[in-house]
Formats: structure tokens, C-alpha cells, sequence
């Protein structure tokens, strides 16, 4: 990394053995300090040199302990910190398997060789889902220069077929107005606007393939109806819980009083209860109307929804068809 052998580099160098081979729990002395420097960089020095170059990195800023011995007190990123972010990548099913890898190498390079050891285990963790799709760092970088430069984009449209690939949705492209990028369960979404509607579309990011930002600038947010309506996009993520398109309805629901975290975790804070007794509340919401279905699939044994009449008879149709599709009279024998 340094050239070996240039003192000027001196205290980059005892910077980068702090760095790789101390903490709060591993403290250095100047012995340690003058052996790994030897060791790594072919670099020989004295106590007195080592004292004063680690008094030169503190002048710059470097939070550096002097008791009991020597250790970098302050990183850029803590082995929490760390940790989160190797977690996030490592359970993320946007991006391919191969770039997870990549990611979680250069992270651990953030910290030193005692929390390498910590995440170890990481690599030997079997194969979680990730997507097929390699081209999702590109087409990251392509939509953030889009969106920054309100330029429209073009790309093509992928679903998994049958053998478990993905294949084109159809050969013409879309073009659509990007606005921003959303992370909601694990998957990357594009919030945009297809020119012919007024209304906000999702589109997941690792189903895109041939992403180009045009010539053409994208249409105003003020054009878009959900963004002229005061936006928020917290508000938005809870009333598309499945990032469904549509327009969001005025949903009322009972529920048992216990299924309050549940509640939050899915639809925020931001809903009311209208009633509560011993056991059981009524809370009034804001969904988008096909995502409140599948959801009320999800929880139907416990929930009942209330309003609007709407999806109350899409609820009873869709039950009905499961009853006869499951029903013991229609098994084969």
C-alpha cells in the first residue's frame, strides 16, 4: 500500500498497524509496533520515532490510546456497525451471490484481523437467496444518475420462467420517469411514473436489465398525482406493504389486542384505534386495496376486515375459491 522503506510514510505506516492489529482489547507497546513495521513493511525505527509519529497522528485528529499501551480508540465503522451492514448484505436478495461476496470482503477490510475473525463464520453460512440478475450494481449507478439529473430511463423487464431463469416480460422496453429507490424487504424497488398514467408505479430494481439513462428530461414530480398530494414517503412504504401500485383505500379491521407489534411492523404507527376492549381493538388504516388482500390471507385466521365492502366480497370470493380448492370432497382419490 506505502512504499517500504520512505520515513515520511512513518506515520501512515504506524497508523495501518493500529488499524490491523489493535483495539480497546489488544493494546501495542512500541516494541510491538517496532517488530510488526519490520515485519510488514520492512520499515526499522526507534521507540522515541514511534512515540512521536503517534503523537503526529493524534495532532491530525486520530482518537489514539496512550494507556497501557497503544490502540486506535476511534474507527470509521464499530464491529456493530460492521456487523449490521455485513448482515444486510449478506441476507439481501437484490444483488447476485458473487457481488454479496465482493461487498462483505471489502467490508470486513473496515475492521481490523480480531473482527475479521468475529465474522468468520459468514463464509461458511449455505447459499441464501440472492438474485440471478448481475447487472444490478450498474443499473444502481445508472438510475442514482437518472434521478439526479431528471433524466427518463430505458430498460427491459425481466420474470422467472419455469426453469427457474429470468426471461423478458416482453421485447419492447419501458420507459418510465424516475423518481427515487426504496429498500423494503430485502428487495430494491424504483419508484417511478410510466408517461400515459398520472399515478406512481414500483418496479424491482433486480428484475432490470439493460438500464440507459435518456436524452429526454422526466416528467415533473408536480405532474405525478400521489407526489402533488403531499408525499411521504414512510407513508407511502406503509400503505404498500407489498409494493403494490395503486391507489391506497380507508381500510377498518378488527384484530386481538396481542397483535399490536404486528401491527406496527407492517403498517407503522401511523393508524388508529378506534375501539378497545379486554382482548380485541378496531383500527382504522390507510392500505393499498390489493395488498390488504393478500395480507388478510396472511392473517385471516385472526383478523377480520370490516371496511370497505369492496374487499370485504374480494376476501369472502377468494376464501370461497380456496375452501372448494382445498375442500376433501375435491381431492382425488
Amino acid at each position: 500500500m506505502y512504499a517500504t522503506g520512505n520515513k515520511k510514510m512513518l506515520n501512515m505506516l504506524v497508523l495501518e498497524i493500529l488499524k490491523e492489529y489493535s483495539d480497546d482489547e489488544h493494546h501495542l507497546t512500541q516494541q510491538d509496533i517496532i517488530r510488526l513495521l519490520k515485519k510488514n513493511y520492512d520499515m526499522t525505527c526507534d521507540r522515541r520515532s514511534v512515540k512521536s509519529n503517534i503523537l503526529s497522528l493524534k495532532e491530525m485528529g486520530y482518537d489514539i490510546s496512550m494507556q497501557g499501551g497503544y490502540y486506535l480508540a476511534e474507527r470509521e465503522f464499530e464491529d456493530a456497525e460492521l456487523r449490521m451492514l455485513i448482515d444486510s448484505v449478506l441476507f439481501s436478495k437484490t444483488i447476485s451471490q458473487a457481488q454479496a461476496k465482493r461487498l462483505i470482503t471489502k467490508l470486513k477490510g473496515f475492521g481490523n484481523r480480531y473482527f475479521t475473525a468475529k465474522v468468520s463464520h459468514v463464509s461458511n453460512l449455505p447459499e441464501l437467496q440472492h438474485s440471478d440478475n448481475k447487472q444490478v450494481m450498474i443499473t444502481l449507478d445508472v438510475l442514482n444518475d437518472a434521478i439526479g439529473k431528471r433524466r427518463k430511463v430505458r430498460f427491459l423487464y425481466n420474470e422467472y420462467g419455469t426453469d427457474f431463469k429470468l426471461h423478458l416480460r416482453r421485447n419492447r422496453p419501458y420507459i418510465v420517469n424516475p423518481y427515487q429507490m426504496i429498500a423494503n424487504n430485502g428487495r430494491y424497488y424504483l419508484i417511478g411514473n410510466y408517461d400515459k398514467y398520472d399515478n406512481i408505479s414500483h418496479y424491482r430494481i433486480d428484475r432490470m436489465t439493460s438500464v440507459t439513462m435518456m436524452e429526454e428530461i422526466a416528467k415533473p414530480k408536480n405532474e405525478v398525482a400521489d407526489f402533488a398530494q403531499d408525499f411521504s414517503l414512510p407513508k407511502h412504504m406503509a400503505e404498500h406493504i407489498y409494493m403494490f401500485s395503486g391507489a391506497s383505500v380507508t381500510v377498518k379491521l378488527n384484530a386481538p389486542l396481542w397483535m399490536m407489534d404486528a401491527l406496527v411492523d407492517w403498517f407503522g404507527k401511523d393508524f388508529c384505534i378506534t375501539h378497545k376492549d379486554e382482548s380485541n381493538m378496531t383500527i382504522s388504516l390507510r392500505c393499498n386495496e390489493r395488498a390488504m388482500l393478500f395480507w388478510s390471507m396472511q392473517y385471516g385466521k385472526y383478523v377480520d376486515i370490516l371496511e370497505p365492502q369492496s374487499l370485504r366480497d374480494e376476501i369472502a370470493k377468494t376464501a370461497e375459491d380456496m375452501f372448494r380448492r382445498y375442500s376433501a370432497d375435491n381431492l382425488e382419490e
